[in-house]
């Protein structure tokens, strides 16, 4: 038979509700105390009863995270993150995809705050107002996204187009396309700034295309747009999006990086199985699903704490990775 929560107590000579604090409350025990509570678990392999545990903490034991499109891998591995780092604090997590649907935030999020302790809300569409809102009725901690006084884990956008277009003019490139994706969102905004300023730092032009979906199918849409611009090089919303615009270029005979060079962002593995293999801007997607892990269970234990928390890690950079799809300008 398993061993019980009073099997563990009288092999550390202890009460049953001192077992329970030592596990869920350590600070309220003593470090003696908890030295043998937790060599009597070891000894007999107790697993304790998350059901009863809740009585006793007051939490489920379980936490939500929403994204946008568990079908985009950079989202994917955002998730395993999550679900690592929950892992390790024995917390369990549920997950919602919104199908990129702004509407569908705010009810999947309050859905889940009925079973849940607190919600990990990634790279949200909706308003600052209404992310705010929500808060108020549940833990919320963004990723890839800033709102208010929440605390979230960012990436430095900035950065990492100013490395993308570094990376072309140094090639000749003198005209650089944009293919922002969702008008909604906080990604797009950031990194059509960041574009702007590097190519006005760096003299050169930028073309930009509109918002597209973030997908493979809105890069094969936005590719015509940006062969019609003229531009020599074109840095995409996400790889999705630049995988689509190799596709589209690949059927109509247009050499990459020949007459064009191509960059994404996220490097989500089939980056580098793309023909030809691309470059991007890779970002630290898994780090990113752990530090909110670790923010979320700093705002169920200490508000305060958790914004320190936010402060001591800051942005997330990341990193250029130069692969086949960028080259020489063309001369024209």
């Amino acid at each position: 038979m398993a061993a019980t929560i009073r099997d563990v107590a009288r092999l550390a000579g202890v009460s049953p509700s001192t077992v329970s604090r030592a596990q869920s409350l350590p600070g309220m025990v003593n470090a003696a105390t908890r030295a043998r509570v937790a060599a009597a678990v070891e000894q007999l392999g107790y697993e304790p009863n998350r059901a009863a545990r809740g009585l006793i903490t007051g939490r489920t034991g379980t936490i939500g995270l929403v994204v946008p499109d568990l079908a985009n891998p950079f989202f994917a591995s955002l998730t395993k993150g999550v679900q690592a780092r929950a892992r390790h604090h024995d917390v369990a997590v549920f997950v919602a995809d919104t199908d990129e649907d702004p509407a569908a935030e705010a009810g999947l999020v309050r859905a889940l705050s009925k079973q849940v302790d607190g919600v990990v809300l990634c790279s949200p569409r909706a308003s600052d107002a209404e992310l705010e809102a929500i808060a108020q009725d549940t833990a919320v901690v963004l990723v890839n996204r800033t709102a208010g006084g929440l605390p979230g884990v960012t990436y430095d956008n900035e950065d990492g187009m100013r490395q993308a277009v570094a990376h072309l003019v140094a090639l000749g490139h003198r005209r650089v396309a944009w293919v922002g994706g969702p008008a909604t969102s906080w990604s797009t905004q950031h990194r059509g700034v960041g574009l702007r300023a590097a190519a006005e730092a760096l003299q050169a032009e930028l073309a930009p295309v509109g918002n597209f979906a973030p997908t493979y199918e809105g890069g094969m849409a936005a590719a015509d747009q940006v062969v019609a611009t003229g531009a020599t090089a074109v840095v995409a919303y996400n790889d999705l999006v630049a995988i689509g615009l190799l596709a589209r270029l690949h059927s109509r005979g247009i050499s990459v990086p020949g007459d064009l060079s191509v960059v994404g962002v996220d490097d989500i593995a089939m980056s580098r199985m793309a023909r030809p293999a691309l470059t991007t801007v890779r970002l630290p997607k898994q780090e990113a699903g752990r530090i909110a892990v670790e923010l979320l269970l700093a705002v169920l234990d200490d508000p305060d704490a958790a914004q320190g928390q936010r402060l001591k890690h800051g942005e997330l950079h990341g990193e250029l990775i130069v692969r086949d799809s960028t080259g020489p300008a063309p001369q024209k």
